[in-house]
């Protein structure tokens, strides 16, 4: 079988592409107007007065701006936000289809709780009360440390709240979910000292080395990145992509380079010998390490070496160093897919070392090393003899895989209570199974969510949450961006059901605790605690609806400690002993986190991805062994086993087979759920000694007759 350039190229390269580089967002817009008033569930606005209010968008971590359109004061249509600083007019499908998540069927309409297998509706003052009650056993045990929290991530005020909540209560046991964002922030720690972060500046680059990152298939801010990946051509700027299947990103880069699943750190680190040995790098900020770094790289990642691990030749590693050192303007982006998960420290910081090696840190089209975003302030939390008690305890877990290990290892509750926010990690991380076995482990778990997804089910009592068109929030940037900009959400129409913003939620319940709980939540409101925590940026942000922080290379040239790699930390390998290697396959059509994937953008999955409702991998013809192409399969790992359909296709490389992440939902939802397979379910976490990164990305597979 041929490649076929269209197969790959499809609605994401070509429709959805000119939707989020088009400030008119194209016939798609307009498809997704209609759409949106003609699902059964969806009501139909009556003819009226026409006006425009400007929000953000916090479906992804692009957080976009967008001006809502209204009609009798209901919304019926959503765009890209003309000169917002993060995607000036773009807009994604998603963000196209926000307005279904106002009526999706599987939203959370009033706070529930579990009765048996079932969940049953109760007002909010019973749901106050009940968590309350259970909070207040907690503390009359002396054991607040075991009130644990998941968030979605770390950013932002609403994960300060829950964090200033747990500091009041006496626990230290905030999470947030596995993200390109944390990974980035850990190599920039790791590389330059705590307090930066990275930002990779695409649009002024004139030569991208893009270790796997899926730029058109929502990595990073995916608005921001289609637009500097569409100006490609008319700044004669070139992209080489490197990973082991012919992705949308891959199909439109300049060269696409195809190696072994997991040896994106050694082809980085083997550039970097190959840079080395040829002496052309800039020393001027090395502090640390460099001189081991140097002579470890160069005897254990020569080209020569490295070809063989990567089956790539040691020629085009050469090709690639020289290219990599000539160009004026070079940047090397890690983090395959979108970069949430399957990502190690190893290879984020071998990336990044190319960037320090050429000496581009912090200059026009290169990585820039960024503080942190430090807008917050918080008056010092008020802390009892009860939490001062639990302060003093060490943190439970490094992360979120750790202390799902540790509820499934121990015999006796490890945690009494868990908060989960706008988080999926029974869907979402490694082998979902074990993560639902820990949460049976909890005696009681709380949700703070929108929608009744596969977490939500697995709690005993739910808060429903407004969603990104019904409240207020900041919405600070993230995920690479070059620029540090802070968005905030408006409400452009009152709740639909009965929820409110998850800060209102936690002043209730801090009040109810009352004491010194009470006294850290002195606010009326959320609305009233957010202008008073961002007394710097308030006003512009609640006048102009955004505050751009920084935008452009930051001054001075930050200091480089090589000390980590210098150690040559061990890459981490696919778990299993079958023939094939399984690797998941990050689609802009789908999404993999909160909210799932909306009706309008699942009908835009292509049937090459799913088949009714049999999900399709892709194979090799070489390596299909008897299997026929568009027939079913047997999918076998050592986690688990799924039916799907095959397709044949030459672009991906033999001994690989790729399986769309994003689909598989199994709560109650007839337009996403029970479509396809969670690729999760077949791949287990492979956690990365020092990191405790979930590295996993991918595992051994087989594929036979069904």
């Amino acid at each position: 079988m041929k490649v076929d350039r269209r197969s790959f190229l499809g609605l994401g390269l070509g429709a959805v592409a000119g939707v989020v580089v088009s400030p008119v967002g194209l016939k798609l817009t307009d498809d997704s107007s209609i759409w949106t008033q003609n699902w059964p569930w969806t009501p139909v606005p009556v003819d009226g007065e026409i006006s425009y209010e400007s929000s953000v968008c916090n479906l992804c971590p692009g957080n976009c701006g967008i001006s809502v359109r209204k009609i009798a004061g209901r919304p019926v249509k959503i765009e890209g936000l003309a000169e917002y600083p993060i995607n000036d007019g773009g807009i994604c499908l998603h963000g196209i289809a926000g307005l279904q998540y106002l009526y999706d069927p599987a939203r959370v309409k009033t706070p529930l709780r579990k009765n048996g297998d079932k969940f049953e509706a109760i007002s909010w003052e019973d749901a106050i009360a009940l968590v309350s009650g259970k909070l207040g056993d907690i503390r009359a045990n002396k054991a607040p440390q075991k009130l644990a929290c998941i968030t979605d991530k770390k950013k932002g005020s609403v994960s300060a709240l829950f964090n200033r909540f747990l500091t009041g209560f006496g626990s230290s046991n905030l999470y947030a979910m596995p993200s390109l964002e944390s990974c980035i922030e850990l190599t920039a720690q790791t590389l330059h000292g705590d307090g930066y972060t990275l930002g990779f500046d695409l649009e002024n680059s004139d030569f991208v080395l893009s270790f796997g990152a899926g730029l058109i298939e929502g990595w990073g801010s995916p608005v921001s990145c289609f637009k500097a990946n569409a100006s490609r051509k008319e700044r004669h700027a070139k992209l080489y992509q490197i990973e082991p299947r012919l992705s949308n990103t891959a199909a439109n880069a300049d060269k696409w380079i195809p190696i072994k699943p997991g040896t994106e750190s050694d082809l980085a680190l083997g550039i970097c010998a190959e840079i080395i040995k040829n002496n052309k790098f800039d020393a001027a900020n090395f502090k640390a390490g460099f001189n081991k770094f140097a002579i470890m790289v160069q005897k254990e990642y020569a080209p020569a070496k490295v070809a063989q691990i990567c089956g790539i030749k040691a020629a085009d590693i050469e090709k690639i160093a020289e290219l990599f050192v000539k160009a004026k303007m070079p940047v090397a982006i890690p983090g395959k897919g979108r970069g949430k998960t399957g990502q190690s420290l190893k290879e984020f910081a071998a990336v990044h070392t190319l960037n320090c090696l050429v000496g581009n840190l912090n200059k026009k089209g290169g990585a820039f090393v960024m503080p942190a975003n430090e807008y917050i302030s918080f008056p010092e939390a008020v802390l009892d003899e009860v939490a001062e008690t639990g302060a003093g305890q060490e943190k439970l877990a490094g992360s979120v895989n750790d202390l799902v290990a540790k509820l499934n290892a121990s015999d006796k509750p490890v945690v009494d209570a868990l908060f989960v926010y706008n988080a999926n990690p029974c869907y979402s991380l490694g082998d979902p199974k074990r993560v639902k076995q820990a949460f049976k482990k909890i005696p009681f778990v709380v949700s703070f969510s929108s929608f009744l997804d596969e977490t939500a089910m697995e709690a005993d009592l739910i808060f429903p949450t407004n969603t990104f068109l019904e409240g207020t929030q900041d919405v600070p940037s993230q995920a690479g961006l070059a620029k540090n900009v802070i968005g905030l959400t408006r409400p452009v129409i009152k709740p639909v059901f009965d929820t409110k913003d998850p800060g209102d939620t936690l002043i209730l319940l801090a009040q109810a605790l009352g004491g010194t709980i009470a006294e850290n939540f002195d606010w009326a409101s959320y609305g009233e605690c957010l202008e008073s925590i961002t007394p710097d940026v308030w006003d512009s942000l609640s006048e102009e609806g955004y505050v751009l922080i920084s935008q452009g290379a930051p001054e001075g040239i930050p200091d480089v400690d090589f000390t980590f790699l210098s150690n040559n930390p061990s890459t981490i390998q696919a778990q299993g002993d079958f023939e094939l290697t399984l690797i998941p396959i990050d689609n802009m059509r789908l999404t993999g986190t909160v909210p799932a994937v909306s009706p309008f953008a699942m009908k835009t999955v292509s049937d090459r991805v799913l088949t009714g409702k049999d999900i399709v991998v892709e194979i090799n013809p070489a390596t299909a062994k008897g299997l026929k192409d568009g027939g079913d399969a047997l999918l076998t790992t050592p986690v688990g086993v799924a039916k799907v359909k095959v397709d044949f296709n030459e672009g991906i490389m033999p001994g690989v087979i790729g399986m769309v992440r994003g689909l598989g939902h199994t709560f109650d939802n007839k337009f996403v759920s029970n479509k396809g397979v969670n690729v999760n379910d077949l791949i287990g976490p492979v956690i990365e000694s020092g990191s405790g990164l979930d590295a996993a990305f991918g595992i051994k597979a087989k594929l036979s007759k069904a």
